[in-house]
């Protein structure tokens, strides 16, 4: 079973500085909610390994499958048969400001079931990342 979910948003803060906060996982937990903690075994770089906490507190390994340092990473966790894969792009725009779309695609038993609670933050944390980047408080 599969379940899929894209999430979009565009702000006003350079690429620069969404990517300054998506590269490092110790802001995490500052713009998605349920993150509580993410520490990696290395630098911020494909095939990089850790783990990534979530509320509860639950963790997870997380791997970096993709990293296209200023536009693109892709983490994949895997939690039992499980294997969700959160991709995140930015774009910039010619106006300036970036597009950010996040895809989240969950392989395995239950993925319907799980895929709701996995993405409901999506927007609150797109808000919050923007926010961020823009220097609002979030």
């Amino acid at each position: 079973m599969t379940f899929e979910h894209t999430e979009t948003a565009t702000t006003t803060a350079d690429a620069d500085a969404v990517w300054a906060l998506w590269s490092d996982p110790a802001t995490w937990a500052t713009w998605d909610p349920p993150v509580q903690e993410v520490v990696l075994d290395g630098p911020f770089a494909e095939g990089a390994t850790g783990t990534l906490t979530l509320a509860g507190p639950f963790a997870v390994p997380v791997r970096l499958e993709v990293v296209e340092p200023g536009r693109r990473y892709l983490d994949v966790l895997e939690m039992g048969e499980l294997r969700i894969r959160i991709d995140h792009v930015l774009t910039p725009r010619a106006e300036g400001g970036c597009d950010l779309v996040v895809h989240t695609v969950i392989d395995g038993p239950g993925a319907a079931d799980i895929g709701p609670m996995v993405t409901s933050e999506a927007p609150v944390a797109l808000a919050a990342l923007a926010a961020m980047a823009e220097g609002r408080p979030a």
